[in-house]
């Protein structure tokens, strides 16, 4: 008999580390290869880990609601000596394997900076710790500080943080460096930045972060392990006798931390558009049956986001993004559907959805949609979201008025549709007619959009919505 390792794998390139969320199996049962043996959740997305060979699951070494580094070991599988070992184990599909570690690199010459003492003999680095650098720290000892100092891996760690928190870092003006981080290895993470702007510390130089002084590298002050106040979110409220006190799962943590984080960076505005879905209805009800042979279910949903999608490429203001003082207008249109679990709220995004048929909209909703419940996206199918739509009206929602999914500049949110009595003029004369409406209501950065363009693309929304055309013409 031999054991196999199961490793915490890499769920998309900027990820460091994620959380066990459950194990599915437990020690003693027995796995087949490719079969989920536990969950796991990180910032990006929710995934079931197969295992890398048959056998029995031996060991489990991470217990549920840890988190760890990339390349941990959680567990072991007992297989038979016989069987042939995988060369590596195995990952999602479409999930990039972790880099090597890099081998270490010898200062340049010439290079000035602080005496180190000799480097004692090398000894065998952890799995967990050669993935946590491994794409943080190559050419370590090439990269130097504001003073010319060589930096350490740790300094490294630390100041390569993930785009987004570089990005919040870079609009409230902070360094990064002077942030405690409690991710791996102190890596700062979206959690430290948000306590270290709500504390005031990030005022304190004028315009920004207070530079740490001393050479790069030295050991620096331990924060207080007193937690800094996270402002409202992180009120603090006593429970009554009788109370149910569930602590927030990941997901929960993550949502929460980006829509305080939306709503503090972005000038939210508003604006309702009412649509009639009549042409629409009578379009899909000639048309449905066809699709539903094909496999798919054509919904008012996928209606919305083609239109939206084509109007989108008139209007590329809705379809940018905020980066310091500057507006990226995005080439690609990548329509994030929200779609709400029993465990909280994730957004699978459509590549390229201007390029996509009506029958492709519907066809890529009923996938993206079935796999987030079911646990099956792979990191980059939640990635690189253009432009979001939220669709709240499958409950029963008149219309909503959604925080805008960073760093977007704009979220749709589609009311219920139903049939209402409504007042139409026919040849002068007015009358009173059942048709099929809805709200549309749009949610867009005022930093970058104004109202008139809004309205403009919310026009062309309505109009092709209302005019849609018949399927195959």
């Amino acid at each position: 008999m031999s054991k196999i390792d199961v490793i915490m794998p890499q769920m998309g390139e900027s990820i460091a580390e994620g959380t066990l969320s459950r194990w599915i199996k437990k020690v003693g049962d027995p796995v087949k290869r490719d079969e989920p043996i536990f969950e796991i959740s990180t910032d990006k997305v929710d995934a079931e880990i197969p295992a890398p060979n048959a056998g029995v699951l031996a060991e489990i070494l991470v217990q549920e609601g840890q988190t760890v580094a990339v390349q941990t070991v959680v567990a072991r599988i007992e297989t038979d000596a016989s069987a042939p070992a995988p060369s590596k184990p195995a990952t999602p599909t479409g999930v990039p394997p972790a880099p090597l570690a890099p081998a270490p690199s010898v200062p340049p010459k010439g290079k000035s900076g602080p005496s180190q003492p000799a480097a004692p003999p090398q000894k065998p680095v952890p799995a967990a710790a050669s993935a946590a650098s491994s794409t943080e720290t190559r050419a370590v000892s090439d990269a130097t500080g504001g003073n010319g100092a060589s930096e350490s891996v740790e300094e490294r760690l630390r100041r390569k943080s993930t785009p987004l928190v570089r990005k919040m870092a870079a609009e409230h003006q902070v360094d990064i460096s002077a942030v405690p981080g409690t991710g791996l290895a102190g890596r700062v993470t979206k959690n430290d930045i948000l306590s270290y702007i709500e504390s005031g510390a990030g005022g304190q130089r004028g315009g920004g972060a207070a530079v740490p002084t001393g050479p790069v590298g030295a050991p620096r002050e331990q924060p207080s392990t007193a937690p800094p106040p996270r402002g409202p979110a992180a009120l603090l409220v006593d429970p009554w006798p009788g109370d149910r006190v569930e602590p927030w799962s990941r997901i929960r943590k993550l949502t929460a931390d980006h829509m305080v984080m939306s709503r503090r960076v972005s000038p939210h505005v508003n604006t309702v558009f009412e649509i009639d879905y009549t042409r629409v209805a009578q379009i899909r009800s000639r048309n449905k049956q066809d699709y539903a042979e094909r496999g798919v279910n054509l919904t008012y949903l996928a209606f919305i986001t083609k239109v939206v999608a084509d109007s989108l490429r008139k209007h590329p203001a809705l379809n940018a993004a905020v980066s310091g003082e500057s507006t990226i207008l995005r080439r690609d249109i990548n329509i994030g559907i929200a779609v709400a679990l029993e465990w909280g709220l994730i957004v699978p995004v459509i590549k390229h959805a201007d390029e996509l048929s009506l029958l492709g909209v519907a066809r890529a909703i009923n996938d993206l949609g079935e796999r987030a419940r079911t646990k099956k996206l792979s990191p980059d199918e939640v990635q690189k979201g253009t432009f979001t739509i939220t669709n709240p009206g499958v409950f029963g929602s008149v219309i909503g008025t959604p925080i805008i999914n960073q760093p977007q500049a704009a979220i749709l949110c589609v009311g219920t549709i139903e049939k209402q009595p409504v007042v139409i003029s026919i040849d002068g004369t007015d009358m009173i007619a059942v048709r099929t409406r809805g709200m549309l209501s749009l949610a867009f950065d005022h930093r970058i959009v104004d109202g008139a363009d809004a309205d403009r693309f919310m026009a062309e929304v309505k109009a092709g919505l209302q005019d849609f055309p018949e399927i195959g013409t």
